[in-house]
């Protein structure tokens, strides 16, 4: 596909600024309206902690990195990205709103829908806190409840149950500051359990209910979906960083060798093959080198792991949906990539449990380049971008070229916590 070609292409630019990776994924749209994969870019992250930047200069140098990787795959300059957005700092709330229509012979509409989500983004939050998305969850008109869409019916009283997902405003602006410093433009803002789940479950799943599990570097982050709405999001403050460090301080190893270690050779469940198997370290400066028992090494990642899942568990059960989960739970993330791994959470949930790849959305050109689960979260960025842009027209929405002029207007027309709220406002499909 020649730079003439790409032009009258739909092009979106995914970028995931994790904790342990800074990743970046150029998709393009075939004929076939699958998603062709055209560049990847991935880079050590060293300014992130559990999701919140800790340090402007090393995350904008770590997405610089990972730009120039992308970079140099391609012919045309990569300007506007789509960037996720996750970590500690999300939180998420129930509430329930009504309002009190004036007259009931005009039938229920959008506006009334829209006055009374408008009323969620006004509740009080914690300083330096914002709702920062508002999903109802359904609707009950003068007393009659469990109504998925009341537009067109008569009523006086509109209430609604809420989900609602808060952001400190000093992490989501230190994300875009690293973003900007960098020299790209932030086009949109998305959730990255949104974007997970966009690229991971099928609409069977959402539909009849699932709990994706997206464990990253520092978090893990839990989303449950039923009738394709998102019903409960919460974050656990682990991830894979912390069974590295676990496996570090029990073996009493480098931080490097663990993570190594757990990458090549770690299992969430003990098994009879790895009764005698033994792994030698190479010793440091002249020492001798190190046996590791590979039946400890296992053990101590399963410790860890039963604490993770306990902790997501605890979630599904008090989401209150428990019983309502006929899919059962998909792992995604580089942390599911751990052996053994959907056979304890199944042992620990009682629920069936797969892997989700970000491979079903994608041409068949691509899927040798973003085949693993860490990459889930940065091709879902790239759909929820098509989703967003390319419904109603075929304009370009991310730049091929040097030119960001239109794009700097289009930032001054809001701030990035409004376009959050306006994007969000898109089903999950």
């Amino acid at each position: 596909m020649d730079n003439n070609e790409l032009n009258n292409k739909q092009i979106i630019v995914g970028l995931d600024i994790g904790t342990t990776k800074v990743s970046i994924i150029v998709g393009v749209k075939n004929k076939f309206n699958k998603i062709e994969i055209l560049s990847t870019g991935k880079a050590p992250s060293n300014g992130v902690s559990r999701g919140i930047v800790a340090n402007i200069d090393k995350t904008v140098e770590s997405i610089k990195l990972s730009l120039e990787q992308a970079q140099s795959k391609i012919d045309f300059t990569i300007n506007d990205v789509i960037v996720g957005i996750a970590g500690q700092h999300i939180k998420s709330l129930q509430h329930r709103g009504e309002i009190v229509r004036e007259n009931i012979e005009i039938e229920i509409g959008q506006a009334d829908i829209d006055k009374l989500k408008e009323n969620m983004f006004k509740l009080i939050t914690i300083p330096g806190e914002e709702v920062i998305h508002v999903i109802p969850q359904e609707y009950t008109v003068d007393g009659v409840d469990g109504i998925q869409d009341p537009k067109g019916m008569a009523g006086v009283k509109l209430e609604a149950n809420f989900h609602v997902i808060t952001a400190q405003v000093g992490a989501v602006r230190n994300i875009m500051r690293c973003v900007e410093k960098a020299g790209l433009t932030p086009k949109e803002l998305i959730l990255e359990p949104f974007a997970s789940a966009v690229a991971t479950l099928d609409s069977d799943e959402l539909r009849e209910g699932v709990v994706l599990i997206d464990i990253g570097g520092g978090t893990t982050d839990v989303a449950i979906f039923l009738d394709k709405i998102i019903r409960h999001t919460a974050v656990i403050p682990f991830g894979g960083n912390i069974i590295t460090q676990d496996i570090k301080t029990g073996l009493s190893i480098l931080e490097k060798q663990a993570e190594l270690l757990k990458v090549k050779f770690g299992s969430a469940m003990y098994t009879e093959d790895q009764e005698n198997v033994m792994i030698s370290i190479p010793g440091l400066r002249g020492r001798d080198p190190k046996e590791i028992a590979l039946k400890n090494l296992s053990e101590i990642i399963k410790a860890r792991m039963e604490e993770i899942i306990d902790l997501v568990y605890h979630e599904i059960k008090v989401s209150g949906f428990e019983d309502k989960i006929m899919t059962g739970i998909v792992l995604t993330g580089g942390g599911a990539q751990i052996k053994n791994l959907p056979q304890l959470v199944s042992f620990i949930t009682a629920k069936e449990t797969r892997i989700g790849y970000p491979n079903e959305h994608l041409a068949n050109d691509s899927k040798d380049k973003v085949t693993s689960p860490m990459f889930s979260t940065g091709v879902g960025l790239v759909l929820k971008g098509f989703e967003k842009y390319y419904k109603e027209d075929n304009s370009i929405a991310v730049s091929v070229d040097d030119s960001d002029e239109g794009n700097k207007e289009n930032q001054s027309k809001g701030g990035f916590l409004e376009t959050m709220k306006n994007f969000f406002d898109e089903d999950i499909n």
